[in-house]
């Protein structure tokens, strides 16, 4: 099955109260991710998630309804198809 890159952008308000929930969806995908990156906004009440990682569709599709399913989460993404011989850095 092929696995491509997603570069996966999320927008937490009331990231005080939601981070926990966020980080246990992120949690169980972590074997698909290669990068993370976690910045709050100025204000504070907010905060920016970025991720980087290696799925399936099913597998990014699934990620990206239970980040949804969080009230207070957004969630977008772009998506870079991988030629066969295309191998990501171990």
């Amino acid at each position: 099955m092929q696995k491509d890159i997603y570069v996966v952008g999320l927008m937490v308000d009331e990231r005080g109260s939601k981070a926990p929930e966020v980080q246990q969806v992120i949690t169980r995908y972590g074997d698909k991710i290669l990068c993370r990156n976690g910045i709050p906004s100025p204000s504070r009440e907010r905060g920016i998630i970025t991720l980087t990682m290696e799925a399936t569709g099913e597998e990014y599709q699934q990620l990206e309804r239970e980040l949804k399913n969080i009230n207070g989460v957004m969630v977008d993404s772009i998506h870079f198809s991988q030629p066969e011989s295309f191998h990501i850095c171990q």
